[in-house]
């Protein structure tokens, strides 16, 4: 029989990584002349990607992006991160922890993210923790990736996991919409990389803090999405 499973985003959701990619972003401006951002205005794109971010960067110093040097900085912005990684990010406090109850209550735990795979690992992997997750996905682990359900959907199948007894959790629109296609409950952290408040998305739960994630929680979210009562 298969294990109830709890999906994790990473950037913003698991890991705070805004340090890093802020600093990747800031020397991939450079290598292209322009000036570095201001960490705290672009704090809410960080989850959008290194692409969105150096594009939003040229267009808020209005500057033209060519095609050709957008794809000279995205890769200079993904060797400057993979080789500092991990730099100064670190699991959000209380994650570990309650990842570690869930697990000990019969839950898998597996990733799904929108960072490459290879990205995703590597981070986990320096940060100690790669072992916990039965399943780590990227964006290219699959021939789609989220907001597309099917991404969640196989992460889940990869991981061994139940997908009726399933739950997401995440810190962006894309997250939420992710798992309310699929057809499984959301837990939306509020302390992620958006420019939205996570309640205009309307997920299932919203936490502020780890400690919060508890079992009975997501045994709850399971059982009303089965029609059952907690």
């Amino acid at each position: 029989m298969k294990k109830p499973i709890i999906v994790f985003d990473l950037d913003g959701t698991l890991v705070d990584t805004a340090p890093d990619l802020l600093a990747s972003l800031n020397h991939s401006l450079e290598a292209g002349g322009l000036a570095m951002t201001d960490a705290t205005g672009f704090r809410s794109y960080v989850g959008n990607g290194g692409r969105v971010m150096i594009e939003r960067a040229y267009a808020a110093q209005r500057k033209p992006l060519a095609p050709d040097e957008h794809d000279r900085l995205y890769a200079v912005f993904l060797d400057h991160y993979g080789t500092h990684m991990p730099g100064g990010s670190k699991p959000y406090p209380g994650v570990m922890k309650a990842i570690q109850k869930l697990q000990q209550a019969g839950f898998l735990v597996a990733i799904c993210t929108n960072k490459t795979e290879a990205l995703a690992r590597q981070l986990l992997a320096a940060l100690g923790i790669a072992d916990q997750f039965a399943a780590i996905c990227g964006q290219d682990s699959f021939a789609m990736r989220k907001p597309d359900p099917r991404a969640l959907i196989n992460t889940i199948e990869l991981a061994g996991g139940d997908a009726e007894r399933a739950v997401m959790i995440g810190d962006s629109r894309t997250d939420i919409d992710t798992a309310k296609a699929a057809g499984i409950p959301v837990v939306a952290v509020d302390f992620g990389y958006t420019d939205r408040h996570v309640r205009e998305f309307e997920p299932s739960k919203i936490i502020s803090h780890f400690d919060q994630l508890t079992v009975e929680l997501v045994q709850g979210l399971m059982a009303s999405a089965l029609g059952k009562t907690a």
